[in-house]
């Protein structure tokens, strides 16, 4: 049996950041640690204007963190945020035992251990790769020790005694193997026919996976861990006579690296061309506001904002709620609204359709699929008024995958 990685993790406290959000912040960070294979053992989190620009955390902070690490035989620390070259290269000499490792890195070592077709690889190893460049002068020590674990794996292990300029060159090479990928899906894409397409978007581990099984009988793998998608899976579904594309794409996640946005375009065109959009959210999670906002904030960077959304609020076999004794005067919090409000609450506030689920109980799953219907009827009165006549549409069972 493997033993997981013991781990700190670090946050900050700022001008911009409640302590109560960075809480939530560090309680998904956990989250990432354990779907790379590690388990958090201590959180430190600290009160500053703005993060140190020599260590992040101030220097008695940074003692504290130091004294922690050396009694508990501590070899990796995860900070919230991204960090500098100066940064990891200062705490690596205060601590220099320890793997020093921040969210954006994190993230990338998941998706090197979550892509499995080609496509999905080119697409990490380019993000790994633009990650490193800035920090080669770091890797150059850091690599020399060549050591395993969480956040150590995909290319440094291997291109140690390599220099900017074969990075650089290798970052090309992904790149143009990307392009010609972007050409294939593009044309993928259009070899569809002339299909209303729906895509499943929303925050990591809200059930996306679980709700496209439900939907189209298929078999996508769907785990309670976070990126448990990477590839874009895409089915030809049909209810009530009425055939439409349906995609699960990849989850999205607060501080998104870059990297990761730019290399993984042409999975996301699949969001930027899809007609008709299902917002999957986790009602079950205490955070789900701020995750709807990176969602539509992603989508805007997208720029697919524009574009008819259906609400769905996931895992409705999980949200508890606390009813307030009547004598209590104080105002209600999110846990003592309940199910049937929130959902009053909802489809007032937004004005799109909205329905509330459990994919893994199949709960409400009928109501969802006539919304659905009823909306791709109005997108092929829209965009395909002459090619489709829907009521006489004539499906083959047989013509299941795309």
């Amino acid at each position: 049996m493997n033993l997981k990685e013991l781990t700190v993790i670090i946050g900050l406290v700022t001008a911009r950041q409640t302590a109560e959000r960075t809480k939530e912040y560090l309680d998904e960070l956990a989250f990432l640690v354990d779907t790379a294979g590690g388990k958090v053992v201590k959180q430190f989190i600290q009160n500053l204007e703005h993060p140190d620009s020599r260590t992040y955390l101030g220097s008695g902070k940074m003692n504290e963190v130091k004294e922690y690490v050396i009694e508990n035989e501590i070899k990796t620390l995860v900070f919230d945020d991204e960090l500098s070259t100066a940064q990891i290269r200062n705490i690596e000499r205060i601590l220099p035992e320890c793997k020093v490792i921040d969210r954006t890195r994190l993230i990338l070592d998941i998706f090197s251990k979550r892509a499995q077709t080609a496509h999905a690889k080119i697409q990490v190893e380019l993000a790994q790769y633009e990650y490193l460049l800035p920090r080669l002068t770091r890797m150059w020590t850091h690599l020399e020790r060549q050591r395993g674990g969480i956040g150590m794996r995909g290319p440094g292990e291997k291109e140690i005694e390599t220099d900017r300029r074969i990075i650089r060159d290798r970052i090309s090479f992904l790149k143009e193997k990307l392009e010609k990928i972007d050409v294939q899906k593009s044309t993928q894409r259009q070899n569809r026919g002339k299909f209303v397409r729906v895509a499943l978007v929303g925050y990591t581990n809200v059930g996306k996976s679980t709700l496209m099984n439900v939907l189209s009988d298929a078999e996508v793998f769907a785990e309670n861990k976070l990126f448990a998608t990477l590839d874009t899976t895409v089915r030809k579904i049909v209810f009530q006579n009425v055939p439409f594309l349906l995609s699960d794409t990849v989850g999205f996640i607060r501080k998104l690296p870059h990297h990761l946005v730019e290399s993984f375009k042409s999975t996301l065109d699949e969001v930027r061309e899809t007609h008709l959009l299902l917002h999957v959210v986790d009602i079950s999670h205490t955070d789900f506001e701020e995750h709807i906002k990176v969602v539509e904030q992603t989508l805007f960077e997208l720029k697919s904002s524009n574009k008819p959304v259906i609400l769905v609020f996931n895992k409705i076999d999980k949200y508890t709620w606390i009813e307030k004794d009547a004598d209590d005067l104080t105002p209600r919090k999110k846990e003592n609204i309940s199910l049937s409000e929130l959902s009053n609450t909802w489809m007032a506030k937004t004005g799109l359709p909205t329905i509330f689920i459990s994919a893994k109980k199949k709960q409400n799953i009928d109501i969802l699929r006539d919304i659905v219907v009823k909306e791709v009827r109005k997108l092929y009165a829209e965009i395909y008024p002459y090619q489709y006549i829907i009521e006489e549409y004539t499906y083959n069972e047989s013509d299941t995958d795309i």
